[in-house]
């Protein structure tokens, strides 16, 4: 694993550590359905590119 990668990973496992579900759940419900339905798409995208990083460029 080089270091752009493992940085990478190290990034992901912070943010998942930092982040408690419980309090983005509330926080979600606060703000309204579809600052919810915008926040998940963002995250799942987030998630997505990260992913995609991770597994280097496809030959």
């Amino acid at each position: 694993m080089n270091v752009s990668r493992f940085s990478l990973f190290l990034f992901l496992a912070v943010l998942a550590t930092s982040l408690t579900g419980c309090d983005a759940i509330g926080s979600i419900f606060k703000a309204g359905a579809y600052t919810g339905i915008i926040a998940v798409v963002v995250i799942v995208a987030i998630v997505l590119f990260i992913i995609n990083k991770m597994r280097g460029p496809r030959v």
